[in-house]
């Protein structure tokens, strides 16, 4: 099949070029608006609560839109009550509710209500007055023009002494996605002349290292494209862009480093160019293919989780492996027929080591590590084991306004609605109550009072905001017999701005603003919500449907959609994994072994995450923000990536060990063999990741910088401590049960091979 593939390439060599550019160019221009089409949601878990909750707010009220902001006004001259600052202040408001980009549905709040009733929408300096505004903008629109608008508004006003902010979560998903491309165009000025020189050094040659970005070009050219148009028919995260070119780019050097590596060593034995590529797609090809296949198998088992953000992921991932795979294989292939020996060009004049060298300078690593394997697993584990220990206290959660750095306009206007109106402000917990009947008519409408002030009573509760005290000011008794039209209509402008505000136009929906004291991500205010759940489950009643939402909500039914999805996710991955290499190494031990020792690294990569970013070990030094937690979606993304990632290097080193030990090699001399024909190219490959994780981890933000140095950590770890004494031990140990296989005759008794004849196989 490599050969027929080779032949074909070779005969339509010109035309497969012409296509391939043509669809490069095709792919990049369709990548260029792949920044606006992306959604900063995705966390909505379909059916929960917060999920209901944002939906049922989103039509049927005066001033409540598809998507909603605070409008924030600082004058830094005048202070609230002075005429000065009612104009000033007044007329700011009115030319952004005026944007016609905005789209206004209604706002309630300081520029509506009469001076009598503005306390509570002025801040403790008062220099600040808050309105809420409702958007017709949906929220992947909302993320799209408000981060423009808030920087038109900045530069307009703050020449006046006008500090102007749009507080929402459209701003500040907006304001995420500008970092992160421009962290990703960082990563990308880091990473490129960092891969380049890594490149130079493993193939001392300047044309393999140019031409091992053909890979990279076009896995990542193409899934960009493909993810834009995607993008503009499903909601794909933001964090798609950042991940896929992340994992695009290690994978597919690596890719290129193998075929490459293989082709050249082919050309040095005197095969011409085609018999070259042959022999290259029937060893490197396969292990390229199947190491993405790994991936991409590992990678599906996340659409087990309920989660746009983590599906999101997923699948640019998928994608960009795909990709990846078949450039490898049919790309390059067509790249490498043209040049031929051309590859070879730009030689550096640097000393190599050759193969008989480094072949046994791994070698006796591996022996040593052999002679004494209980000792040195021994070691081996309990360090590792020791990394892992912090893991025990991993937190997850989703990022808050922190991950937005201190001086953007977005984080600005967050920090000062906090500092002026309470910590939990900025994001209101929301309690959605729904009645089958009109509320001035409905039976248990008491109940309603009864969870309003049962949550003013909770810990952690600053206030709620409700219509409830507007209406009793009128009717004591029995405040929603107000919301009878005729009497309604008789109520003071500002209690029916306040009601209209709160209270559907069918009065058959009321929502409860719950004001939280600390951070939507914050212990205390995961707390409160599990008491709002708890307290309004309690005191619900039959006609009435209520539902607790708001950033808080939302991040804690993020978390158990993690949560309940992991099991499913761990149990088919492990099985697909499992049923790999049962059926590529023909033994029932090695796919538990490689399993087992996985799961190990994975424990102290989450070990060394806890301790960066939970405990603040070391982050002032890499230069992380701390914020107390990991990123809900790290821990089961960095499941999934590291265990075919890993594997990939396990399938690498065993199937040399297995050539060895079929041709007659003892145990020993198999492992010692296949390690010196290995480990070269692994810590080159590994090298790769870490280098381009570590650019993505000190250049992203906070979620993908937990990602980049989860994945460096793992890949350093994996190609050490694990290939180099934890395989080589446990190998040792395991001896001819390495490949047991029940039903299999067993084989001639081993060659014992001295050190010169392994030395020997090593030079072939």
């Amino acid at each position: 099949m490599s050969e027929r593939l080779i032949r074909a390439i070779a005969r339509l060599r010109w035309p497969l070029l012409a296509v391939w550019l043509v669809a490069l160019v095709a792919a990049g221009v369709a990548a260029l608006p792949i920044a606006d089409r992306l959604s900063g949601g995705g966390w909505y878990v379909p059916g929960s609560g917060s999920q209901q909750a944002i939906t049922a707010t989103q039509s049927g009220f005066a001033d409540r839109g598809a998507s909603d902001l605070t409008l924030l006004v600082r004058d830094e001259r005048n202070a609230a009550g002075t005429p000065a600052f009612d104009q000033r202040v007044g007329q700011a408001m009115r030319q952004v509710i005026g944007d016609k980009r905005l789209a206004v549905v209604g706002s309630y709040g300081w520029l509506d209500l009469s001076p009598a009733a503005r306390g509570k929408f002025v801040g403790k300096d008062r220099h600040t007055a808050i309105t809420l505004v409702g958007l017709k903008l949906d929220d992947g629109t909302a993320r799209r023009v408000l981060p423009g608008i808030q920087t038109d508004i900045d530069h307009r006003f703050a020449p006046q002494g006008l500090r102007v902010s749009l507080v929402s979560a459209g701003t500040l998903w907006g304001e995420i996605n500008t970092l992160s491309q421009k962290g990703l165009q960082t990563a990308e000025l880091i990473t490129f002349p960092l891969l380049l020189v890594i490149l130079l050094l493993l193939y001392r040659g300047i044309a393999s290292a140019v031409v091992s970005f053909v890979v990279s070009a076009t896995a990542i050219v193409f899934t960009l494209g493909l993810m834009s148009v995607l993008a503009q028919h499903f909601e794909l995260s933001i964090f798609v862009e950042n991940a896929a070119t992340m994992i695009g780019l290690g994978v597919s050097v690596d890719y290129s480093l193998f075929i490459i590596s293989r082709y050249t060593d082919e050309l040095a034995r005197g095969r011409d160019r085609t018999a070259a590529l042959a022999a290259t797609l029937r060893t490197s090809g396969k292990t390229v293919t199947f190491s993405g296949l790994i991936v991409i198998l590992a990678m599906s088992s996340l659409f087990l989780v309920d989660l746009n953000v983590i599906q999101s992921i997923a699948l640019g991932i998928l994608v960009v492996v795909a990709f990846a795979v078949l450039a490898a294989v049919l790309v390059l292939p067509l790249v490498l027929l043209l040049l031929g020996d051309r590859i070879l060009w730009g030689r550096l004049p640097m000393q190599r080591r050759g193969p008989e060298e480094q072949g046994r300078r791994w070698r006796n690593v591996a022996r040593q590590i052999m002679r004494r394997p209980v000792l040195f697993l021994v070691v081996a584990i309990v360090a590792m084991v020791a990394l892992a220990s912090p893991s025990l206290g991993l937190r997850t959660f989703t990022p808050d306004a922190r991950i937005v750095p201190e001086s953007s306009p977005v984080r600005q206007g967050y920090d000062a609605m906090r500092e002026q109106f309470g910590p939990g402000s900025a994001s209101p917990n929301e309690v959605v109550i729904s009645s089958d009947t009109p509320l001035n008519t409905a039976r248990d409408s008491g109940r309603i009072l009864a969870v309003r002030d049962e949550l003013a009573r909770l810990p952690h509760v600053t206030d709620v905001n409700s219509p409830v005290d507007a209406l009793r000011a009128v009717s004591p008794a029995r405040p929603f017999a107000a919301l009878d039209p005729a009497v309604f209509d008789r109520l003071p402008a500002d209690a029916r701005a306040t009601v209209n505000h709160f209270v559907s136009s069918d009065r058959r929906t009321i929502v409860l603003e719950v004001i939280a004291d600390n951070y939507a991500s914050s212990a205390p205010s995961r707390d409160l919500v599990a008491a709002m759940r708890s307290t309004v489950d309690r005191l619900g009643a039959p006609g009435l449907h209520t539902v607790v939402g708001g950033e808080t909500a939302e991040g804690i039914d993020a978390n158990s959609a993690i949560s309940d999805g992991l099991p499913s996710v761990v149990a088919v991955m492990l099985v697909v994994i499992y049923v790999l290499l049962l059926i590529t190494f023909r033994s029932v031990l090695l796919p538990i072994k490689a399993i087992l020792i996985n799961l190990l690294s994975l424990g102290a990569t989450y070990g060394a995450l806890v301790l960066v970013f939970q405990h603040s070990s070391g982050a002032a030094l890499f230069g992380f923000q701390q914020f107390g937690y990991l990123q809900n979606f790290v821990p089961i993304l960095l499941l999934a990536i590291l265990f075919s990632l890993s594997t990939d290097y396990e399938v690498f080193l065993l199937h040399r060990i297995r050539e060895e030990y079929d041709s007659g090699a003892d145990n020993t001399s198999s492992v010692a063999t296949g390690m010196a024909r290995t480990a070269p190219l692994i810590s080159g490959a590994a090298l790769l990741m870490v280098a381009v994780f570590g650019a993505f981890a000190f250049t992203g933000i906070m979620p993908i910088q937990q990602l980049g140095f989860g994945l460096a950590v793992a890949i350093a770890l994996d190609a050490t401590i694990i290939r180099l004494v934890v395989v080589p031990a446990a190998m040792q140990l395991m001896g001819r049960w390495n490949w047991w296989l029940p039903g299999r005759p067993d084989r001639p008794a081993p060659v014992v091979r001295t050190q010169e004849s392994e030395e020997s196989v090593v030079r072939s």
